[in-house]
């Protein structure tokens, strides 16, 4: 939150103290009045007796409560120190100083929170974030917006998912289509079969992940859009390989964050 110095808080300042010389003119008028009194020790121990035959005129009490008393002098104590105050605050405003309010330094500290899990899990989605973090997603879609403003993080997508990368030019684009597909685990689980075990066609793949060839032939499709997999016919077969572009990146990065 950005100090503002407004005219409505002068205005403010200036209506209470208004107030305060209002009660207390009233207050004075309330309880004073130019009467002369002449005291003399009473004779009697009854209440309101004659001395000298007199008329006795009983005085009404007035009370004053103690606490709008301290009401208005607390009041005046607030007023001057918002008096000394007001220009300290003015000057940070000058200087470019911010005052943070409580739930803004609680959602700056979320954002930290976010950014640290991206930097450790790259290419994480969305839904990823909340059931790790335990943020529910409206609250996590504004702090992912405004982490883009500030240009912490950047989005990759990937066949309509949006994906998150810590946006320091840590990774090029050819790393973060390489791990936006091993964040997937069926992607993953069918690279890493076709790289290590050899298992290259969709029967095997099929038979050793445990899922259809229809399913197979679907995650294939898009491996072979983003030119990670390549295809070669013999005969009725069809064999899969790693693109030898991108063999190096996809070693790396499973070792360094899948492994």
């Amino acid at each position: 939150m950005v100090l503002k110095i407004t005219h409505s808080m002068f205005t403010s300042t200036k209506l209470e103290k208004k107030l305060i010389i209002c009660l207390l003119f009233f207050l004075l008028i309330s309880t004073a009045e130019a009467t002369e009194y002449i005291i003399t020790p009473a004779t009697s121990d009854s209440a309101g007796a004659s001395v000298n035959g007199e008329e006795v005129v009983l005085l009404k009490d007035f009370t004053v409560y103690w606490q709008f008393l301290l009401w208005l002098a607390l009041m005046q104590i607030f007023s001057a120190i918002d008096m000394l105050i007001l220009p300290a605050k003015f000057l940070f405003a000058i200087l470019g100083f911010r005052v943070a309010d409580h739930s803004n330094a609680v959602g700056v500290l979320k954002r930290k929170f976010i950014v640290s899990f991206i930097k450790v899990n790259p290419g994480i989605c969305t839904s990823e974030i909340t059931n790790n973090l335990d943020i529910n997603r409206e609250t996590l879609r504004h702090h992912l917006t405004v982490l883009e403003a500030e240009k912490l993080i950047e989005a990759h997508s990937d066949h309509g998912k949006i994906r998150y990368f810590q946006n320091n030019s840590t990774y090029g684009e050819n790393e973060k289509l390489v791990i936006s597909f091993l964040q997937n685990e069926m992607t993953r689980k069918i690279i890493l079969n076709i790289l290590y075990k050899e298992c290259n066609t969709n029967g095997d793949l099929s038979q050793e992940i445990g899922i259809s060839r229809a399913a197979i032939n679907w995650h294939m499709t898009k491996l072979k859009d983003s030119g990670l997999i390549e295809e070669d016919k013999i005969g009725r077969s069809t064999i899969y390989s790693i693109n030898p572009v991108h063999r190096d990146s996809i070693e790396k990065t499973y070792l360094k964050f899948f492994e």
